[in-house]
């Protein structure tokens, strides 16, 4: 089964400014060629053929974290007090280089070391409320941070994102 996370992507400035950049339009990811391991630039054109993809990350206080993420999890970005859109994940990697590049952070913020690709992305704009009335979730939680689902929530989240 496919693991759901948890991804607040809305809620800043900065988040705002980086989908902007990879979430509401795709990246041509050869233009990284240079700063891409040939194996990720491989996986990524196995991937996305077209040579775009959007993009999301985590920092690097969530690299074991982001180890166990594989191709065809499902992850919601949230804020605003909504899941705002949801995606499967494509293929993930380490290089800050790359975030780097891709976000342009301003000096002292937070950078995103882990990277992945996205498919299958879709606006959702899901208030928050369909999340609460699963089982195991509680209501009021804004879902802050980066979250791993586990079994049951993720069957869960995933039935709803079926129906």
């Amino acid at each position: 089964m496919a693991q759901v996370f948890i991804q607040p992507s809305y809620g800043t400035a900065d988040a705002r400014r980086y989908g902007a950049e990879s979430l509401e339009k795709t990246v041509d990811f050869r233009e990284f060629a240079d700063l891409l391991d040939p194996a990720d630039l491989a996986r990524l054109n196995a991937l996305h053929t077209s040579g775009r993809a959007r993009f999301w990350g985590a920092k690097d206080k969530y690299d074991r974290r982001m180890d166990t993420v594989t191709t065809g999890d499902v992850v919601l970005f949230t804020g605003r007090k909504h899941v705002q859109a949801t995606a499967e994940v494509g293929h993930g990697f380490r290089n800050p280089a790359f975030g780097r590049r891709l976000w342009n952070p301003d000096p002292g913020k937070c950078l995103f070391s882990n990277i992945y690709s996205l498919r299958h992305y879709r606006c959702l704009g899901m208030p928050y409320e369909e999340i609460w009335a699963l089982p195991g979730f509680t209501a009021g939680d804004n879902f802050m941070g980066l979250r791993f689902l586990d079994e049951p929530k993720s069957a869960a989240v995933i039935g709803l994102l079926r129906s």
